[in-house]
């Protein structure tokens, strides 16, 4: 796989090495199980795979070029270019400037960006009525493009299905960035509609059986389906493709879903489902098996580090909760103090603070990871500051060299 020129302030000391020792022993990722670093008083199991993946880490270097490439000259973001406040905020602290908001909304209007500007798209990709407006104004988009290749793979695949006459139904959060792209790509192929989760796909499903009219699903549906969609019509041939970061075993649950609802409806010989391969990423893949590996050891609880806006680092949490107190955090600075964290509720968008969240004991059993945006140098911080919190700790060194004979035992 390719390497990308990250900068250094995003690489760390601990993570770094507890990667490269596992990726020696273990290149293609065959063993789930977490990396145990005892440190006496507390012990942190990290995940086997985490942090930047391949679309974050080309973003993160084409976005640095662009800078090093254009000193004199003004450089914009479409909007974030990943969902993680540390990496935006340096971009931004280097002079980027974002020209709409995460939910699409203008903060720069389109008349003051000109042709001699730099405007890049940030690794969601984005729409086809954006790229229009750029290339309308002379700006050549495609220069400093950071489209993750794997989103790009989902806009070949619904394009493929829509040439075979296939309704794309889309897997996603329908104001997120990537599904907004992947939405107007498949929307100019032919007929789609984007459903949030099995709830959702449940709604769809009524209008599969025809058992509710028109009207009805367009309102079930508003702003989740292409112009002139015919639910009357239009869902007789389905193909299920969907936001990258979504949870693997949520997708594959709706499809099979689908699949059992239009096969009743319409039959299976006129191939009326699109068996389409999974189209998730392989760091969000990667990320949810290994945390399904972690969540087979026993822990007293479990922080989650990455942006608050963060799809795949959202799914991370939600797993973890189903086995032990979770907390998600930003970074260190959601590390009050020895009692008291300040994280995030995923499902009421609010931040609160929780008050003994580390666990009076002997001995504490922390499990540690992050999302797909996240820098390690981030993880290192966190696990650095909790560790100020415990006395009679063995040193980092003694740690680690006992986690590399472990591992080569």
């Amino acid at each position: 796989m390719k390497k990308f020129e990250v900068p250094e302030f995003y690489k760390s000391t601990i993570i770094s090495r507890i990667k490269s020792v596992r990726k020696s022993l273990d290149p293609k990722k065959k063993d789930s199980a977490p990396t145990v670093l005892n440190f006496g008083p507390v012990s942190f199991l990290i995940a086997r795979h985490f942090g930047f993946c391949y679309g974050v880490e080309n973003a993160i270097e084409i976005s640095y070029r662009a800078l090093a490439e254009n000193p004199d000259k003004r450089i914009f973001l479409l909007s974030e270019m990943i969902h993680n406040p540390a990496v935006n905020e340096d971009l931004l602290s280097r002079g980027i400037k974002f020209i709409m908001d995460t939910k699409g909304s203008q903060l720069i209007p389109w008349e003051d960006i000109t042709e001699q500007d730099i405007v890049m798209i940030p690794a969601f990709g984005t729409t086809l009525e954006i790229d229009a407006i750029l290339k309308g104004k002379g700006i050549k988009p495609m220069a400093y493009n950071t489209t993750c290749p794997f989103v790009e793979r989902v806009w070949k695949m619904s394009h493929k299905l829509s040439q075979k006459e296939y309704t794309i139904i889309i897997h996603g959060k329908h104001n997120h960035e990537e599904t907004r792209a992947t939405f107007s790509h498949s929307s100019n192929d032919g007929p789609s509609v984007i459903v949030k989760d099995l709830t959702e796909a449940k709604k769809l499903a009524k209008f599969i059986r025809q058992e509710a009219d028109e009207q009805e699903f367009f309102e079930e549906f508003k702003g989740k389906y292409s112009e002139g969609f015919d639910p009357t019509k239009h869902l007789s041939r389905i193909g299920v493709i969907n936001q990258t970061t979504m949870l693997a075993t949520e997708t594959k649950e709706i499809a099979q879903y689908l699949k059992g609802e239009v096969e009743s409806q319409y039959g299976k010989d006129n191939k009326s489902f699109a068996d389409t391969r999974d189209s998730l990423c392989y760091a969000t893949n990667d990320n949810q098996n290994a945390t399904t590996g972690l969540l087979k050891e026993e822990a007293d609880l479990a922080i989650v580090v990455g942006g608050y806006n963060s799809s795949n680092t959202m799914h991370l949490v939600e797993l973890c909760e189903e086995k032990l107190p979770t907390y998600f955090i930003n970074g260190q600075d959601n590390l009050l103090d020895d009692s008291k964290i300040s994280h995030f509720l995923w499902r009421t968008k609010e931040e609160v603070e929780t008050s003994d969240y580390l666990i009076k004991k002997e001995h504490v059993k922390i499990i540690l990871t992050s999302g797909a945006s996240c820098p390690d140098a981030e993880v290192d911080k966190v696990l650095t500051k909790l560790l100020t919190y415990f006395s009679g700790l063995k040193s980092s060194e003694q740690v680690l060299t006992k986690m590399e004979k472990d591992l080569q035992a």
